[in-house]
């Protein structure tokens, strides 16, 4: 298409309207020998040939910007996108028309006219987004289309920036109840105790470039033969690992009701649940995933949440067969501190493999899904797979695991407090198993670690 044609292209309706009047009047006009007729066609040819020649020539200066607040969102919930539109040339504007590209989950395309903006105008226009399903989504760029005053011409512009909304999965308050945990430095040691003789133990590394020379134990550094330094001392600080399920074949249904996302739902509120009491919080999953959030000695850190309701916002279901020694990707070295895992249907091999990982615990609960609950009728063999989950939770319970069984159309509270508590238990669940307390530890180095907390209440 020649440059000629590219720019006639951008004509609305009206001004081919005015086009084809202005031809039809100039052949009328010869036809009859009407000169006066002939005078009106050529303003009617005229008139949009020159408007897209002065339109082209324009350069409407016209900025635009967009912020989402809040950013970070929970299913369900709505977020409020504003956008912002700067005229900062001296050209005033004709008719405005924005439409910004948002993905179909989070609603209908938003439109807006904007009438006449004169130069340095600006406006401010916004829409709100929802979405029913959590992830990571888009939204921009932003396109807008200009019209001269008469409405005979209309180009279009695109903005080429984007914004990220991030929809996270539901949280749930859960009540406080004492799971126990490891309490651990966020530092590099264990503070100083005293040996059998009185003398102080001190714990020594290395020295590394930058360390404070009055750092230096001289007693240490003469005995190795290098310069060694003192450790710093840092406060104690529970930790947990959260482990969620996401096999494929381990879930049932489909959507926001399907068993998944209640796992989801329920990693992120433990998750949440636990940072904000204190704890250094460790989710992975069976397919590799691993986030570490800590939150801060002074109160619950909005940083620390964020990062594990970011990477549960876009978490997927794998292909992992089966839970195994391999596939379960649990820290290898050291201790797990309590650790809190929400699992799929099991086998009795798997519940054999979550034992094997129980034994770095300090504590360990697990919420098993009874997924064929969530298949409406149609699992296969339910009477099968209803004897292999049972035979898996007897496993697990023998195993020092404390286990509850999540079904269809229960509350995520309500399990958790089943879980923590013996609150609601049914026949076949947590009414089956002693209540069990959380023994104390030996770290790797010995040293029994101090005993459980109070979930619900400050570490000290």
């Amino acid at each position: 298409m020649s440059p000629m044609g590219g720019r006639f292209s951008s004509l609305t309706t009206r001004g081919r309207a005015f086009l084809a009047a202005g031809g039809a009047a100039a052949v009328c006009a010869l036809v009859l020998g009407q000169k006066d007729l002939l005078r009106v066609a050529v303003f009617l040819v005229a008139l949009p040939i020159v408007t897209v020649l002065v339109v082209a020539r324009t350069r409407y200066r016209i900025a635009a910007s967009r912020s989402i607040q809040p950013v970070r969102v929970p299913v369900g919930q709505q977020s409020s996108v504003r956008l912002r539109l700067e005229n900062a040339g001296r050209m005033p504007t004709g008719l405005l028309l924005l439409e910004d590209q948002v993905p179909y989950v989070l609603g209908a395309r938003p439109r807006f006219v904007l009438d006449r903006m004169s130069a340095r105008w600006r406006r401010d226009v916004g829409y709100a987004v929802r979405s029913d399903v959590r992830g990571r989504f888009p939204i921009g760029p932003l396109s807008l289309r200009v019209t001269d005053p008469f409405g005979l011409v209309e180009l279009t512009r695109s903005f080429k920036a984007q914004d990220t909304l991030l929809v996270t999965p539901e949280i749930h308050a859960l009540p406080p109840a004492r799971v126990g945990g490891e309490w651990a430095t966020n530092g590099e040691n264990r503070p100083r105790s005293s040996t059998a003789d009185g003398q102080e133990d001190i714990t020594v590394r290395e020295y590394r470039d930058g360390d404070d020379l009055r750092r230096v134990h001289w007693r240490s550094s003469a005995r190795r033969g290098e310069l060694m330094v003192r450790r710093e001392e840092q406060p104690w600080q529970s930790r947990a690992t959260l482990f969620l399920d996401t096999r494929r074949i381990g879930h049932r249904g489909s959507g926001p009701a399907s068993s998944f996302e209640w796992a989801v739902s329920a990693a992120a509120s433990i998750g949440v649940h636990l940072l904000r009491r204190g704890y250094s919080t460790r989710l992975v999953t069976d397919a590799g995933a691993a986030v570490a959030a800590t939150s801060r000695e002074s109160g619950p850190s909005a940083d620390a949440e964020g990062l594990l309701l970011d990477a549960l916002a876009v978490v997927g279901q794998s292909s992992t067969g089966q839970l195994s020694h391999a596939s379960i990707n649990l820290p290898r070295d050291g201790s797990h501190g309590v650790l809190i895992a929400v699992l799929g249907v099991l086998t009795p091999a798997e519940a054999e493999a979550m034992v094997r990982f129980r034994q770095r615990a300090s504590s360990a609960l697990a919420i098993v899904i009874d997924s064929p609950s969530w298949a409406l009728g149609k699992e296969r063999a339910p009477e099968e797979v209803a004897e292999q989950l049972s035979e898996s939770l007897s496993m697990l319970r023998r195993g020092g695991w404390r286990v509850a069984v999540a079904r269809a159309g229960e509350a995520i509270p309500q399990v958790w407090a089943r879980l923590t508590l013996g609150e609601g238990a049914s026949v076949g669940d947590t009414a089956r198993a002693p209540h069990q307390t959380a023994a104390v530890a030996p770290d790797a180095a010995g040293t029994p670690s101090p005993p459980p907390d109070l979930v619900g209440g400050r570490t000290p």
